[in-house]
């Protein structure tokens, strides 16, 4: 078993598991793979939205601590629901996690101006959701 450094201790304690996360994905293969990464990762208050609207209207009307969206959807691409969100005076501090297949400097560059909080590519495993989600949470 790896030692975790004290800093990676620290962080994991202070993640709150209960933190509501919606995943946002157009494929529902894609959202029942995700869900189950965070099932993995003790993350069960998980709810789901198909489209980047209907993501929109879930945010504004609940409350949210984390999206992990993908990027490639339609109607609302994620890169727009990322938008929408940070122009949001109620969502713009919101941490937003971006999931793509690609890979693309420009796409990175796009999503970081946007202001994301980080980036996954996939394919990915449970540890790096988990890296990414105690990034975000412990310095959101």
């Amino acid at each position: 078993m790896v030692a975790l450094a004290p800093a990676a201790d620290a962080a994991r304690a202070t993640i709150d598991r209960a933190t509501p996360i919606l995943i946002v994905d157009d494929y529902k293969t894609m959202l029942r793979i995700i869900r189950n990464l965070l099932r993995q990762i003790d993350f069960n208050n998980v709810e789901e939205a198909t489209d980047g609207q209907a993501a929109l209207a879930m945010l504004r009307a609940g409350s949210f601590g984390l999206v992990i969206s993908d990027w490639n959807m339609q109607p609302m691409t994620g890169l727009q629901l990322l938008k929408e969100v940070r122009a949001d005076a109620r969502l713009k501090t919101l941490p937003f996690i971006m999931v793509t297949a690609e890979s693309k400097t420009e796409n990175v560059i796009a999503a970081k101006q946007a202001g994301v909080s980080n980036y996954i590519v996939k394919p990915f495993n449970a540890e790096t959701l988990r890296d990414k989600i105690e990034k975000v949470l412990a310095h959101g």
